[in-house]
């Protein structure tokens, strides 16, 4: 590490990141789950992919977060005729200089609203592959780094809906979380009500009681702090062997690759960190294993037909697959 960038503790960066469940919270009321696993995959360096019906508050989420946190944020709105040059740029020719020129597009910031990503074609769609995987962009032969953090947040409608398309499967294993937003309850929808229509005009997302908490240099002080937790052996063993399981495991067409053993440990880490904890329980992994490993299940057609989802499939697994005991 740089003796230049900045360290957390362990208790540190858990308060940070309390304090920003809280901040983040002021936006959107009632959805503490929702909240807490969007930070988590902040803590883990971690791209989400959000899921719900429109208007249940996917988009406020991410503006929240993005005023929490500082920097530069970025909003697209995948449409049908978006290209790939809308979201990563394009060389111009610029007739002052008689030569090519990169405007940079709005991938290039710190945090990235995709909103409603599966409304665009699927080659528009995997124009952010190579961002999320590699950090960077390549446009006209040349490669270009994104700032740091770079992280995506993108909703999507759920795809049964009129006009939507289904994410690339390759891409869909960028995300580290998929996190689903329902309804809220009853009490909470009329705090909500309450808040977005007391002495507010229009329907502008009110994010004004969003306090910034964080700073980017203060997220990759984070992201160093959850990455180096201890992680027992037992409980390593323990995450690759839930998603071994899931690859065999009954009414499961397609299991996932490798890369969900590793975005599991990453998010139980981060969840480790979050309460405070020097070192990573099978706890951990067991809560975030149906937000990593919801979009990495196909299930065969007939528990399709069923009604069934991944995640009827993954309360099965995750009570078949033994934890280890301390």
């Amino acid at each position: 590490m740089n003796q230049s960038e900045p360290s957390v503790t362990v208790a540190e960066a858990a308060r940070q990141l309390q304090a920003l469940e809280g901040a983040v919270a002021q936006a959107l009321v009632g959805q503490p789950q929702v909240i807490r696993e969007a930070v988590v995959a902040l803590a883990a360096a971690g791209h989400v992919l959000l899921e719900g019906v429109p208007g249940v508050g996917k988009t406020l989420l991410v503006r929240g977060l993005a005023q929490a946190l500082g920097g530069h944020f970025a909003r697209i709105q995948f449409t049908p005729d978006l290209m790939p040059s809308d979201v990563t740029g394009h060389a111009l020719f610029d007739m002052t200089s008689e030569g090519f020129r990169i405007r940079r597009g709005p991938i290039f910031c710190n945090l990235l609203l995709g909103d409603e990503i599966n409304r665009a074609p699927a080659k528009t769609q995997s124009a952010l592959l190579e961002a999320m995987q590699e950090q960077q962009v390549t446009i006209e032969g040349q490669p270009l780094a994104l700032p740091a953090p770079f992280l995506v947040y993108a909703t999507q409608n759920p795809i049964e809906q009129e006009g939507t398309y289904p994410l690339p499967q390759a891409q869909l294993d960028r995300f580290l979380l998929k996190v689903f937003i329902d309804y809220p309850g009853a009490e909470e929808e009329l705090a909500v009500v309450r808040q977005m229509t007391n002495g507010q005009i229009g329907d502008r997302l009110d994010t004004s009681r969003v306090t910034q908490v964080l700073a980017p240099a203060d997220v990759l002080a984070v992201q160093r702090a959850a990455a180096g937790l201890r992680m027992d052996d037992s409980v390593l063993r323990y995450a690759v062997r839930l998603v071994r399981a899931a690859r065999d495991w009954q009414g499961v067409e397609t299991g996932p690759g490798t890369r969900a053993a590793i975005a599991l440990v990453r998010a139980a880490r981060g969840h480790a960190l979050i309460e405070g904890n020097g070192f990573v329980t099978p706890d951990d992994v067991k809560i975030m294993a149906p937000a990593v490993l919801r979009h990495r299940l196909k299930l065969t057609a007939d528990l399709e037909i069923e009604g069934y989802r991944p995640d009827d499939v993954l309360v099965d697994l995750l009570a078949g697959v033994p934890a280890p005991r301390n």
